[in-house]
């Protein structure tokens, strides 16, 4: 992919806070422009051969000016309180590593967030007033914290998770599906959509009989109230 012209959006500068979805954004952006390879690579440019031919000597400027702009990328995507830290580095792999060790931590302190993590994900469980939505954002929050550490966290372990902390008032719903689908090859989504559709007819019939209530109070005669001879 050509470099010359950079013009997708820039992802937002990173100033020492979520490292993890800073460097997922900055990944992709890098990737956009064919630049990613220059990043974890490394690679020396290898020097002209003598007597280079044309062809020869702009593929070596375009492997040169590749190298400088992956390392200005990273250079003018990071705040003035991150930037003294990466500018001495001479590289982009090197300007990429440094944020890397500071802001995410060493593989061990890496595994002991993911491990804390999956613990709070264990106990994880739905609450009486709570929604469906509101259960699945707390939920998502913590996964997609695992991710963005690097861990894979496969959907069907959300799938369960939510089946077995269901409250109550779900099991009729989880009965229905288990009688329709196979629950071990259900996805996230659908399983969502199903009980997000069952929430909210339990909130139409309430609504409705709320309000047949309230008309029927609205119709009997009060009590003491003489009629007009």
């Amino acid at each position: 992919m050509a470099t010359g012209n950079l013009s997708l959006l820039t992802p937002q500068v990173f100033t020492g806070e979520n490292y993890q979805i800073w460097s997922v954004k900055m990944q992709s952006y890098l990737e956009a422009f064919d630049l990613w390879e220059v990043v974890v690579e490394d690679r020396p440019v290898a020097p002209l051969p003598p007597n280079p031919t044309l062809a020869q000597i702009k593929a070596h400027s375009e492997e040169k000016t590749k190298k400088f702009k992956a390392k200005t990328l990273i250079q003018n995507s990071v705040g003035d309180s991150v930037f003294p830290r990466i500018m001495a580095c001479q590289t982009a792999k090197k300007a990429w590593d440094r944020p890397k060790v500071e802001y995410q931590g060493s593989d061990r302190t890496r595994q002991m967030q993911i491990l804390n993590l999956k613990r709070d994900f264990e106990s994880l469980s739905m609450q009486e007033d709570e929604s469906i939505a509101k259960y699945s954002d707390r939920i998502s929050l913590i996964v997609n914290k695992i991710r963005l550490l690097g861990e894979d966290f496969p959907d069907n372990r959300i799938v369960e998770k939510v089946l077995l902390t269901l409250i109550e008032r779900y099991e009729s719903k989880i009965s229905s599906l288990e009688e329709s689908k196979d629950l071990s090859t259900i996805s996230l989504a659908e399983l969502m959509n199903a009980l997000q559709a069952q929430e909210q007819r339990r909130a139409l019939r309430q609504d409705k009989q709320t309000e047949g209530a309230f008309h029927v109070q609205n119709q009997q005669p009060s009590k003491g109230k003489k009629t007009l001879q």
